[in-house]
């Protein structure tokens, strides 16, 4: 349906037009993408808080990935975020359309949860491969780094929208550590697994979502192999947070030991010493679940005295 004149006057109807697109999964007409493409320049007046609030809108629905196209064509994504209109045509490798950044992002998109920070955060999270790209002597194609970059570009892109502190933080977060779920194999530790969860806290659902979203091999059994492998890394996250839960990882009363064994009165040091010997769990340098006098020697160290 093409849009009214006195609709047209508002360029909000853009916006509203890839939402559409989005939860209908249908693309424009021509005629109303030549409209939009018209007048897409009008939308740098609207208010920020206005267009951050209908393109989270946008990227709820099914159809997303039309919809970002579609933005793509009529020059609004150019307008707000360059930094993703830079992926368009820019191969992850040589000769191989699927391999494109921009087709990726739209596919991880579209995959993802419909949550807005997950889909947010699928959006942005290759925006740093554009910066990195490298080319080896055989034709292959590097982006070292390119998590770290992108999350430094995200900050443009976060006071371009004025996300809200805690919106920052936790998107900033996911795109630093995409990568690091699917680097997960099963000769990983339990000590590796509790400092995983440890770093990871409580953007751990969101960051494992968004891993299995930027799944997009074309191959199945690749496919398959690394779901698989986040689905174990779940799986073994929940059942140690439950094992440490009954049974804590230090025995009971090992700051009394402590207190008594060093001659040491209650202080806040000994609480640091206890945390110190939960790092050293988790980091695989002391054994769970042990005698307390076996923890002794590494406190003894810690605080540079014979146990």
């Amino acid at each position: 349906m093409q849009p009214s004149i006195q609709t047209m006057n508002d360029p909000i109807w853009i916006f509203r037009e890839a939402t559409r697109c989005s939860n209908e999964e249908i693309m424009p007409s021509p005629e109303v993408t030549q409209a939009a493409r018209a007048v897409s320049e009008a939308s740098k007046a609207m208010p920020i808080q206005l267009v951050r609030d209908e393109i989270e809108a946008m990227l709820l629905g099914r159809g997303v990935h039309l919809a970002l196209q579609w933005m793509h064509e009529v020059g609004t994504l150019g307008i707000w975020l360059p930094e993703l209109e830079a992926t368009v045509n820019f191969s992850q490798e040589a000769g191989r359309k699927h391999k494109d950044v921009w087709e990726h992002t739209k596919q991880v998109v579209r995959q993802s949860v419909p949550r807005p920070i997950v889909r947010w955060a699928a959006l942005l999270h290759d925006i740093g491969k554009v910066p990195t790209r490298t080319f080896t002597p055989d034709g292959g194609v590097h982006f070292h780094r390119h998590s770290e970059v992108g999350a430094r570009m995200f900050e443009a892109v976060s006071r371009r929208f004025q996300f809200d502190k805690p919106i920052k933080k936790e998107l900033r977060f996911l795109i630093l550590h995409h990568l690091r779920p699917n680097q997960y194999d099963e000769t990983w530790t339990d000590a590796a697994v509790r400092r995983f969860d440890r770093e990871l806290q409580e953007h751990l659902v969101d960051l494992l979502d968004l891993s299995r979203a930027d799944i997009t091999s074309a191959r199945p059994g690749k496919r398959q192999a690394a779901l698989k492998g986040i689905s174990e890394l779940a799986t073994r996250i929940q059942t140690l947070r439950e094992l440490d839960a009954e049974v804590p990882p230090l025995p009971t009363g090992i700051g009394n030991t402590i207190m008594e064994h060093f001659a040491m009165p209650p202080s806040r040091q000994i609480g640091d010493l206890k945390r110190a010997l939960e790092r050293a769990v988790e980091d695989g340098s002391l054994e769970a679940r042990r005698e307390p006098a076996y923890y002794l020697d590494y406190v003894g160290k810690l605080l540079g005295r014979a146990p």
